[in-house]
């Protein structure tokens, strides 16, 4: 990827510069969640439940984003169904900072949708974007990495987090490095390429070299350059973008949001703007991240409270059994000579599933959904 001066559609040019500028965090708490099902359910989604710690993944989150910005610089963007919710968890966050999605159209839309709003307060404000449901372990790593990220995007950059891999895992997008960013650190680089869910063979290779990153999913850029790059590379997300911003944070939000939305594409902000666009960079971080993609990766994140690795989330006995992950807060669950299952229990339902098969819960809520069990999705 060449890294060249990036030239914006409206014929102004982004300079780098090393002013502060204003900065917003923007937090994307709109997922389904439907990996932790039976926990996790469309009124009640997984960053909305308190699966790693007493308090709630969002609130979480917005608990670090409030050491990166003023609170009313925080603006979460989720669905319309669960705003209320989010507004419930969140009391001291000003309601409208809440924006609510009337359709889920992937991570473009949604960070286009904050980037005007951010915008209507300084177009030249530079956004962090943060998934709601990730974990963090060092805090003061993962601001220092996330100030690094801002400053490039202060000067003009696209900036994204990249994570050092602990093993070939399939399932993550990767991150190659390039050149190192001087004035940035040793932890700042440009990127290379993109890469999508590799092969297991693939990924080893990935290891072996040294230069790749797991994608966190975690971005820093100006708001107006996000919008430019909109432009350019989705258009006709850029179009439907346009026809909402005079409407935005008036008494018409709601109303053309239900008109113009589900016309928008629904595609990544990685695919759509990252893998096309130049003078992207990634910045190394080093602060215990989990993006707490399944039940499984309880297993790590709980740690081994009980004999044979076993995990546990509330009440449970362990005979002979290993590797297990059970969350149970109300009835004792005991496991007798099994190994590597995952049982979740919850009021109206209960989960038994092969540790290897994680992945496929969300096929359980698409065959309930088939079947027309809507009480239980």
């Amino acid at each position: 990827m060449a890294h060249r001066h990036l030239s914006l559609p409206s014929g102004v040019t982004v300079t780098p510069t090393m002013s502060r500028r204003a900065r917003f965090a923007v937090i994307m708490a709109g997922g389904a969640g439907t990996r932790f099902w039976p926990r996790s359910r469309r009124r009640l989604p997984k960053q909305l439940l308190p699966i790693v710690t007493p308090r709630s993944m969002l609130q979480d989150t917005v608990d670090r984003a409030r050491t990166l910005v003023a609170v009313e610089r925080i603006l979460v963007v989720t669905t319309s169904e669960l705003r209320a919710a989010v507004q419930r968890q969140l009391p001291g966050l000003p309601r409208r900072n809440v924006i609510g999605e009337p359709v889920g159209r992937n991570t473009a839309a949604c960070i286009g949708l904050a980037a005007l709003r951010v915008a209507q307060e300084d177009p030249d404000a530079t956004m962090i974007v943060l998934p709601a449901d990730h974990l963090v372990r060092n805090a003061p790593a993962f601001r220092k990495a996330i100030r690094t990220a801002a400053r490039l995007g202060d000067a003009g950059h696209l900036a994204t987090i990249g994570i050092t891999p602990a093993g070939p895992e399939t399932g993550y997008g990767y991150i190659e490095c390039a050149r190192g960013i001087t004035g940035y650190g040793r932890d700042a680089s440009w990127v290379a390429s993109f890469t999508e869910k590799p092969t297991r063979r693939r990924a080893e290779h990935f290891l072996g070299s040294g230069r790749y990153l797991w994608n966190s999913g975690i971005f820093a850029w100006q708001a107006r350059v996000i919008l430019a790059q909109i432009e350019t590379h989705i258009p006709r997300l850029g179009r439907g973008l346009a026809a909402l911003r005079d409407s935005l944070g008036g008494r018409r939000e709601a109303a053309m949001l239900r008109r113009v939305y589900p016309s928008l594409p629904a595609t990544s902000i990685d695919y759509g703007i990252l893998e096309r666009a130049d003078r992207v960079a990634v910045v190394r971080g080093r602060f215990g991240w989990s993006d707490v993609g399944s039940w499984a990766a309880m297993g790590q994140i709980w740690g081994g409270g009980m004999p044979g690795g076993n995990a546990v989330q509330g009440r449970a006995v362990a005979v002979h059994a290993r590797g297990c992950v059970v969350s149970s807060p109300r009835r004792l669950v005991a496991l007798c000579g099994v190994e590597d299952l995952i049982v979740v229990d919850a009021p109206d339902a209960l989960l038994v599933c092969h540790s290897s098969r994680a992945q496929d819960i969300r096929l359980v809520v698409q065959e309930l959904e088939r079947r027309g069990l809507k009480r239980l999705l």
